[in-house]
């Protein structure tokens, strides 16, 4: 629904691309950070799954670095930094498609006990 694009994935990697649209801006005429936290979670909800066990988010927290406006598109790269027992620690860089950093992301992930993962969509 939110164009939200899964780029490429790997173990404990993935990266998602969006655009952001004149609905998705705040009374600023900015983009709501909302969805700059959706698209960053999107990315680390790929990532901490790339490893076959479901895992789901722990906790998580964004900083927002720069304003995204409408028809800016955005990428964000999530990269594994630690895993240990059934949890791990995702960092989550969100840029506009000129390289510029929009947001960080750091996510904490929890592996669910006895729950197979869900096999891939198409």
């Amino acid at each position: 629904m939110l164009g939200i694009t899964l780029k490429e994935s790997g173990p404990g990697r993935a990266t998602v691309w969006m655009r952001i649209t004149d609905t998705m801006v705040n009374g600023h005429g900015t983009a709501h950070g909302g969805f700059l936290f959706l698209l960053a979670d999107a990315a680390f909800a790929f990532a901490c799954n790339t490893h076959g066990p479901a895992t789901v988010a722990q906790g998580a927290q964004v900083t927002f670095l720069r304003p995204a406006h409408p028809g800016d598109e955005l990428v964000a790269e999530a990269v594994e930094r630690a895993r240990y027992g059934r949890s791990g620690v995702y960092d989550v860089t969100v840029r506009r498609s000129d390289g510029v950093v929009i947001a960080e992301f750091r996510g904490q992930s929890q592996m669910l006990a006895g729950r197979p993962s869900r096999p891939p969509q198409d």
